[in-house]
């Protein structure tokens, strides 16, 4: 008998269909954030993405009737997670794709789920290492670390840049594990908003001391582009997640991690016209290897 963090549930076409469109929603973030980046700053950029974001989410968790807990009790880990799990990486690596190929930040990103194999073994009791994990682990960042050998796309330009987005995808995982242990029994839409709101707040000020109204100057480009971001690629994308969640579970929902970078590399090549080389190619598919190895190998399912 099963219960606990996962249910196994069967997923039927139309789950696979909308696993697909929300890893082409999250892979077409990044190059929206690079067109996003030629005209708004990268505070501005953030906050408008976050603003746009609360609104798609306020509706939705309207229309389930779900209760906001921002400013309970709790209300000092809604706020590191906010920080923690979107202001800062949200900063980092719009920063980052400002001066590197957007596809390059879908890759890097990607490698999410290594760092947070990583840390999780050392700030949770039941995602141990194993042999496989470690293995899978060790493969993914050998295929950054060859990666950051393709001077065409990492270049003494640009490299500090990369490892900025490498810091941001690793936010995420801090982010993630403090859910986990703090606030994982409150509900991901209540969970989500309240971040949210919170992230809102610490954005505020530093978006006033920046007087973006004062030199801002958009194109109607990028302002479409952060609106996607927000409306689409955040608050659209995170509730078409919560409904993956509670349909057929964690474990089918987290396969969107394989499907991220490819859209990301497709768009980056199709909309934006960037180089793609072959030690990219080779970069991604050892990278995805380690992840498949990681995945098969991770204890979701609780007894």
């Amino acid at each position: 008998m099963q219960s606990g963090l996962e249910m196994k549930k069967e997923a039927k076409t139309t789950d696979i269909l909308l696993l697909i469109l929300l890893a082409a929603i999250w892979g077409s973030a990044f190059f929206n954030i690079k067109i996003a980046t030629y005209t708004y700053d990268t505070i501005t950029l953030v906050f408008v993405r976050v603003f746009f974001a609360l609104i798609a989410l306020a509706f939705y968790c309207s229309y389930k009737n779900i209760k906001i807990m921002a400013f309970s009790r709790d209300w000092k880990m809604y706020a590191l997670v906010g920080l923690c799990n979107i202001v800062i990486p949200f900063l980092l690596i719009a920063y980052g794709t400002n001066k590197v190929q957007s596809y390059l930040a879908a890759i890097l990103m990607s490698t999410t789920p290594l760092s947070g194999t990583i840390l999780a073994h050392f700030f949770t009791k039941n995602e141990k290492l194993n042999f496989y994990k470690l293995l899978g682990v060790i493969l993914g960042f050998i295929g950054v670390v060859f990666l950051f050998f393709d001077k065409l796309v990492i270049t003494e330009s640009n490299f500090i840049y990369a490892l900025i987005i490498l810091c941001g995808s690793t936010f995420y995982v801090i982010g993630g594990i403090l859910t986990l242990k703090f606030l994982k029994n409150k509900g991901n839409e209540n969970v989500t908003t309240s971040t949210i709101i919170w992230s809102l707040i610490f954005l505020f000020p530093f978006c006033l001391f920046q007087k973006p109204w004062i030199n801002l100057n958009p194109s109607i480009e990028s302002t479409t582009a952060l609106i996607y971001l927000g409306v689409v690629s955040t608050g659209f994308a995170w509730a078409l997640r919560f409904h993956l969640l509670t349909k057929v579970g964690l474990v089918f929902q987290t396969q969107v991690a394989y499907l991220i970078p490819l859209f990301g590399v497709f768009f980056g090549y199709l909309i934006m016209d960037e180089q793609i080389t072959w030690r990219v190619l080779v970069s991604l598919i050892i990278i995805i290897t380690g992840i498949f190895i990681v995945k098969k190998n991770d204890k979701l399912v609780r007894k």
